[in-house]
């Protein structure tokens, strides 16, 4: 494609931007920058203040970043430093279980020696990304970030304003929702969400450990729900313990030791003692889907577009699938002489995700209905299913590309090339 500069019709009329994105976030602050790096202007609005979202307590999930996540962030330039932290994933295990009794026997095997692209897939930890993210917003020319709220929109035919809790406001092209699962942008747009509460909520921590983790995360399905063990950079490892909310209160509530001793039953010994490692986190699960993902003059992303439980570690890679999708949508739009905001522009974008995204909730609210209970019956099904796939190589194969991010028509950031 022709990469020279097209008639831009938007900038003959007043505006503050090309782009407004509500929500300064993962996935705001990664389309932000990938706009910006095109050539877009971008003004990225959000009420906390970048010193405090820089904060290493301000989140204490760690992700599970797929192989086409890290080439994106690669792409915008953010790799090279991020990967001094990172730790490749090399295996997966994926087993049944029960408190105090280990994980069944029957347990599913991915190993990343089966495709050819490395590891499949590296851990970083909130407070290594989300500054790189915010150093990166404060570098590049382009982007305009504004501490404020956003409080009201307005759609028209020649581009959209927000209202700001300050009085201000700002008219652009379009405005991008990365405003999480609430999403107050997708509200005014009328854009409404099926979904609903799991009744659990993610006990997140970092744990120390003894012995070496060699790379492998595991995945034990746990009668109250999931607990995952992620390795971290050390002999360090974040947990994921998906537990009803009522008890997942009462364990948060514990003293160190205390919450250790719970903790020790579900994690087993197979790591040796373990120890916190940080402070703990709770975030409530559930199920969350808009209706469309655009409207005029305005587009949804990550959380704000699909929200969904955590127990595949696809939440941030689903993201930063939409953001590569839409700042290409977008970026390309421009470089035709396209008004940017047009809907038919911005369906484009919803026809490149909307499937995707859909059979991503469709899967992991089936997975966690089927995994979290101790039906006996149940059990041994899904204990058969599990060493079924262990014996397809093809199959198990597929899975790890699946969840690599290596399937389907990818945008170029995700294969690492710049827009």
């Amino acid at each position: 494609m022709d990469n020279a500069a097209a008639p831009d019709i938007f900038h003959s009329m007043t505006s503050d931007a090309d782009v407004l994105i509500a929500g300064g976030g993962l996935n705001g602050a990664a389309l932000a920058l990938a706009l910006a790096s095109a050539g877009l202007r971008v003004t990225l609005i959000d009420p906390a203040p970048a010193e405090m979202r820089a904060d290493p307590d301000f989140d204490g999930r760690a992700y599970a970043l797929s192989i086409s996540s890290v080439r994106l962030l690669s792409a915008l330039g953010l790799w090279g430093d991020l990967a001094q932290t990172a730790q490749p994933i090399l295996r997966i295990k994926v087993s049944d279980g029960r408190p105090g009794e280990g994980a069944s026997a029957l347990a599913l095997h991915f190993d990343h020696a089966e495709i050819e692209e490395g590891p499949m897939g590296h851990m970083v930890e909130d407070r290594h990304l989300r500054p790189a993210l915010l150093a990166a917003l404060a570098r590049l020319p382009g982007i305009d970030q504004v501490q404020a709220r956003l409080t009201g929109q307005s759609a028209a035919e020649d581009g959209v304003t927000a209202t700001l809790d300050d009085g201000r406001t700002l008219r652009a092209a379009v405005l991008v929702g990365c405003d999480g699962v609430s999403s107050p942008v997708a509200a005014r747009a009328g854009l409404r969400r099926i979904g609903w509460r799991y009744g659990q909520t993610a006990l997140v921590a970092a744990i120390a450990h003894d012995l070496p983790h060699d790379g492998i995360a595991h995945q034990l399905f746990l009668p109250e729900g999931p607990l995952a063990i992620l390795p971290l950079k050390g002999n360090r490892s974040s947990i994921v313990w998906s537990a009803r909310s009522a008890t997942a209160a009462r364990t948060l509530a514990l003293d160190p030791e205390a919450f250790l001793s719970v903790l020790r039953p579900r994690f087993g010994s197979f790591l040796g003692p373990i120890s916190l490692a940080g402070k703990r986190f709770g975030y409530p699960l559930g199920l969350s889907l808009a209706s469309s993902f655009v409207a005029p003059r305005i587009a949804l992303a990550g959380d704000a577009a699909h929200a969904v439980h955590p127990l595949a570690g696809q939440g941030l890679n689903a993201g930063l699938k939409d953001v590569a999708a839409l700042a290409q949508i977008l970026v390309e739009a421009r470089r035709r002489g396209e008004d940017i905001g047009r809907i038919d522009v911005l369906e484009r974008y919803q026809t490149w995700r909307r499937f995707d995204a859909v059979t991503l909730a469709v899967a992991t609210d089936g997975f966690n209905r089927l995994f979290s209970n101790d039906n006996p019956a149940l059990r041994l099904a899904r204990d058969l299913g599990l060493a079924a796939v262990n014996a397809m190589p093809g199959l198990r194969r597929g899975f790890i590309r699946e969840a690599a991010g290596l399937t389907g028509e990818m945008p170029r950031l995700l294969t690492g090339r710049p827009l």
